[in-house]
């Protein structure tokens, strides 16, 4: 499994090359992004490229799909995202769901699924996937998809291998907890992981969460793709992250 580094949360509101020129020196080969659209593509393309990183994932336009009106717009900005992540060398494309529109749950679950069956071809098209996020309402007030058990059944309808979910361990812990138990019987269906500490969104060799036996049970259950690292450093970002990748090594778990 590949440690993929959240460049929008670890170096929030810095500029990213010289970010990720630290995080090639001290090894770091897969980074990710938030909104594509408030960064200077280019200069990130030619980073990336020149210290031989992956860009594992970004994300698409912030339009609901809960609400079908607004259909035609989300369609529209994955149109716009997958050439931004054909240009980067991207093959996975983050979704949000968009806000709960006080309709029954029912009627917004059908049209996140119609909308999701729609954006399929595209995606299958561009040999990209597309990873639909649930969020905890704690952070996140007002956020349809909360519960992974729903975002599995939403996946599962729309019936497209290029149409999976992002599990956020930090996200679900809060909102529903039994984090393995919910993975492993799963995990077929899930095309992106983010994780950080749980309480506070800090780094994750501390809190509740013992990431070096999540990793180690996803790695077993098949999971070949990347884990994002998704939190807030309370110092510095590097240092951090080469301290939880050593923290991985001394448990003997592979951390590329």
């Amino acid at each position: 499994m590949k440690l993929s580094v959240c460049v929008s949360a670890l170096n929030i509101g810095k500029e990213p090359v010289p970010f990720l020129n630290a995080l090639a020196a001290s090894g770091f080969s897969a980074v990710e992004f938030w909104g594509w659209w408030n960064y200077d593509v280019p200069a990130i393309r030619d980073a990336a490229e020149r210290n031989g990183q992956t860009v594992s994932a970004i994300c698409t336009r912030f339009i609901p799909l809960t609400d079908p009106a607004c259909r035609d717009a989300y369609i529209a900005g994955l149109r716009e995202t997958i050439p931004v992540a054909r240009s980067l060398g991207c093959k996975t494309i983050i979704s949000q769901t968009g806000a709960d529109t006080g309709d029954t749950r029912a009627v917004q679950h059908e049209s996140l699924v119609r909308g999701l069956r729609e954006a399929a071809p595209l995606l299958e098209e561009a040999g990209m996937t597309l990873v639909v996020e649930p969020l905890n309402w704690r952070d996140h007030p007002g956020y349809y998809l909360r519960s992974s058990d729903e975002g599995f059944d939403i996946i599962r309808e729309v019936g497209s291998p290029a149409v999976k979910l992002l599990f956020d361990v930090y996200h679900q812990q809060i909102t529903e907890g039994d984090i393995l138990a919910r993975v492993i019987p799963n995990v077929s269906l899930i095309g992106h992981f983010h994780g950080a500490g749980v309480p506070g969104r800090h780094e994750m060799t501390s809190g509740e969460l013992d990431y070096a036996s999540i990793l180690a049970a996803i790695d077993g259950a098949g999971y070949n793709g990347c884990f994002g690292l998704e939190y807030f450093p309370l110092g510095d970002a590097v240092r951090s992250l080469e301290d939880f990748r050593a923290h991985l090594i001394a448990r003997g778990i592979r951390a590329e």
